[in-house]
């Protein structure tokens, strides 16, 4: 039987952008003050950017989880949706490392295991839903370059 369209949906927006709120709460003081002093590559995004690819890329990763969490046997669902929470925590910890501790070093060791956790899932979604697997594709690529800036923001501040 089918598990409930819509109450399982709002679920995981909930616990996805309550995770993105903590995170944005470690971030809010940092951003206008002690980021804006940092030296960044040349490529490094405009500050407007970051809130609409988050924003977006929180509604894809819900919607992915949820997907998952619908069309998959009940274990395998499980152990990817324990998954799915640990990089929601690895996420928001990430912003308090960078932003709320203002300590890039830390955050971009942290960032590579949180990559580690998201190409995990990745494999995890392929083999139970491609449209999961392809709303979940941006939100890697994303970090992927994010991590490359920590780690370049990081080294040009050292």
């Amino acid at each position: 039987m089918a598990k409930s369209k819509f109450p399982g949906l709002l679920g995981f927006l909930g616990a996805t952008f309550a995770a993105g709120a903590i995170g944005s709460a470690a971030t809010f003081t940092s951003v206008t003050t002690w980021y804006r002093t940092l030296h960044k590559p040349a490529w490094n995004p405009p500050d407007w950017l970051f809130g609409p690819v988050w924003t977006l890329l929180y509604v894809f990763m819900a919607v992915a989880a949820w997907r998952v969490w619908r069309h998959s046997e009940a274990r395998a669902a499980r152990r990817t949706l324990i998954l799915f929470g640990v990089q929601l925590a690895l996420n928001t910890i990430w912003s308090v490392l960078f932003f709320g501790l203002r300590r890039p070093d830390l955050a971009f060791v942290e960032v590579i295991v949180f990559w580690a956790v998201l190409v995990a899932l990745l494999v995890r979604f392929w083999h139970a839903d491609r449209i999961a697997t392809a709303l979940w594709a941006p939100y890697v690529a994303w970090v992927s370059f994010a991590s490359v800036l920590n780690g370049t923001v990081w080294w040009l501040n050292r």
